[in-house]
């Protein structure tokens, strides 16, 4: 079950809860210039993209093999911080937040389908002068980096697809967009940590790993003005089509990471990756949920850094 699932589920509860008059639940928007305080680095990660600021890090040597790095649902690029600090001493690390995610701004177009994910990430490896590079991305974030491999093959070099996004499941049909619940609009107005935790502690094999920074992290910027909007934009425009045939054309090379205890997309589902994809391997973590990169960081990284060498 993908967390946009939990999302629908979760605001369909908060519908209710809003309906019957709790006012507590009020979530009010975080003024940006307070979440810039407090999760940007430097004001030059904000890059001008498709006429969007896009909050980037750009990390490690210049000259060295390039890597991207994307975030799933509700996520921002800092879920990738200890990832990329291991990364940076052999590669460039490029990670960045998607219009309306993290820090960056909301898509002006109001545009969230696969193919605007994949005019922007042309765009930013453009701008910032790549034209190789290795991609990694966890859930939506896996199936941005598969679909953006098979249609642009001669800018990807190694493809690490954790727990990827791609294959419908129950609420997503192939060529349909999902049934997403008017009501859902409630969490532009309501979205208490305490639901949120409840959703975000199912990403966890051991839900005890979820720590407080980390959740008060989701929670603040998923405040940011105009973030809650884009994502139900996001829901309501993501089509699925049948994966098999783009898997089938991706020339690089696949490494597939996947918990076992996957609550959001099943592990079930490198069965079917793995046959659409001849030139993957697949490695399993039996104690590890929906976010590998963040429960262990290092026990996940160490297959990637290895699969970056071999090949």
């Amino acid at each position: 079950m993908r967390l946009k699932s939990l999302f629908l589920r979760s605001g369909l509860v908060l519908a209710v809860l809003l309906a019957g008059g709790i006012a507590w639940l009020w979530t009010p928007d975080r003024p940006r210039a307070v979440l810039e305080k407090a999760y940007l680095q430097r004001p030059e990660d904000l890059v001008s993209v498709l006429g969007m600021r896009i909050h980037v890090r750009d990390s490690g040597p210049a000259g060295a093999p390039a890597i991207i790095l994307l975030h799933g649902f509700g996520s921002s690029l800092h879920t990738f911080e200890p990832w990329a600090r291991e990364l940076e001493r052999t590669h460039r690390v490029i990670r960045f937040d998607l219009p309306g995610s993290g820090l960056s701004d909301p898509d002006p177009t109001g545009r969230y389908t696969d193919t605007r994910s994949i005019e922007l990430m042309l765009a930013l490896m453009d701008r910032l002068g790549i034209g190789r590079a290795a991609m990694a991305g966890n859930s939506i974030g896996g199936r941005l980096a598969w679909t953006f491999a098979a249609a642009h093959p001669e800018r990807v070099s190694h493809l690490v697809l954790i727990a990827p996004d791609g294959y419908a499941s129950p609420g997503f049909a192939y060529g349909k967009a999902p049934d997403v619940p008017v009501l859902l609009d409630l969490m532009r107005y309501a979205l208490p940590k305490s639901m949120l935790r409840s959703s975000l502690s199912l990403a966890y094999g051991d839900p005890a790993r979820l720590d407080e920074d980390t959740m008060e992290r989701y929670h603040a910027l998923m405040l940011a003005p105009g973030g809650r909007q884009a994502m139900i934009d996001r829901m309501r425009q993501t089509i699925l089509q049948d994966p098999v045939t783009s898997l089938r054309t991706i020339r690089a090379p696949v490494l597939l990471l996947w918990g076992e205890k996957d609550a959001m997309i099943p592990v079930a589902n490198a069965r079917d990756y793995g046959a659409a994809l001849p030139r993957s391997t697949l490695v399993t973590f039996p104690d590890l949920g929906h976010v590998p990169h963040e429960e262990a960081p290092e026990r996940s990284l160490a297959p990637v850094v290895e699969f970056l060498a071999r090949e």
